[in-house]
């Protein structure tokens, strides 16, 4: 598929996330520019410094138990490398979402947000990878160093974009490329894969505000169904990807980098607000007794304001308070496999 540059079309022909001048928008009313709500944060930083927290010293890897060289085919194991980068190993399939192998979450290796936590597993650990899920181009999320390392260590692999970022992905040498829109579909084998609306933005520098798209994304198979939320805020249509591409046996929500909430509601989910989408998620088919929450985007780079472990226990409280099933919410130690089979 080859890089589209951005196409002028009368709003009336437009879907609602594309804009007139061939960006794209929210649909939710998010400001476009948040320039000013970023400097008052900085602002606001250098004149109340945040208090030491030593919460990460608790978070230590723990020994995966990754399926090598694939999964059971009724099998769905899933281990977290860290931040929003998961193995996700449906049956036979071995997929990645948003890696990040890097230091830092940064254009540069020695600025910028430091891991807390090491990367669980090498690269060189990884089995065969067949589908790689980009949800946007954020610097936590599409790491340049951490592309150009999976694209020659696993050649093959399918890389599923949001539009417009083929391009960028492809220079880094990656081969084998889809780009979709909300709601398109795409079949690689016996699995559906599906890009689902998130409520976000993208950048890499001051000058490409949203010219490239966001999402989530929704996985089938025959062992089973999968949700990525990417990066997103709270929005009215996770019960409708809930409703199209469930019922899910495993939901992957950020419940991380939320706070100051005047300035990261619009764009981050808080635990709170995980667990309304999740619970949003299954309104439509009911949820699975055996369906599960991990909480991911939390406890690996230090991003916004809240205390390092605060997002694990808020999910905790906020999942309880909804009176939902303990065994049902997984937050992961870094490198942590859980295993489900149907």
């Amino acid at each position: 598929m080859s890089e589209r540059e951005p196409t002028l079309a009368p709003p009336s022909a437009l879907p609602p996330h594309h804009a007139p001048n061939g960006t794209f928008r929210n649909p939710w009313g998010l400001a476009e520019s948040r320039f000013q709500g970023l400097m008052k944060w900085r602002w606001n930083r250098l004149r109340h410094p945040l208090p030491r927290d030593d919460g990460a010293r608790s978070l230590q890897p723990v020994a995966s138990a990754v399926r090598s060289p694939r999964a059971a085919p009724n099998e769905l194991a899933v281990t977290w490398v860290g931040h929003s980068t998961l193995l996700v190993q449906l049956g036979s399939l071995n997929i990645l979402t948003d890696p990040i192998w890097s230091e830092r979450a940064s254009p540069w290796r020695s600025f910028g947000p430091r891991r807390l936590v090491p990367a669980a597993l090498p690269i060189a650990a990884l089995p065969p990878i067949d589908l790689v899920l980009l949800s946007h181009n954020h610097y936590d999320h599409l790491d340049a160093w951490t592309v150009r390392a999976l694209a020659g260590a696993h050649p093959g692999a399918r890389w599923i974009l949001p539009l417009r970022l083929e391009k960028a992905v492809r220079s880094l040498g990656v081969r084998h490329i889809t780009e979709l829109d909300w709601w398109n579909e795409q079949t690689v084998g016996d699995a559906t894969i599906a890009c689902t609306p998130a409520r976000h933005f993208s950048a890499r520098t001051p000058f490409d505000r949203n010219r490239t798209l966001w999402c989530g994304f929704a996985i089938g198979t025959s062992a089973g169904r999968f949700y990525y939320a990417g990066d997103t805020g709270l929005h009215p249509e996770f019960a409708r990807i809930g409703e199209r591409f469930g019922p899910f046996v495993l939901s992957a929500i950020p419940i991380g980098a939320y706070e100051p909430r005047w300035f990261m509601q619009p764009v981050h989910l808080n635990p709170d607000d995980a667990v309304t989408a999740y619970r949003a998620l299954h309104a439509y088919h009911g949820r699975l007794s055996s369906s599960v929450m991990v909480g991911i985007h939390w406890g690996t780079f230090r991003l916004t304001d809240e205390p390092i472990l605060e997002p694990r226990e808020r999910t905790r409280a906020a999942w309880a308070s909804a009176g939902l099933p303990p065994a049902n919410l997984w937050i992961p130690a870094h490198g942590e496999t859980k295993a489900m089979r149907r």
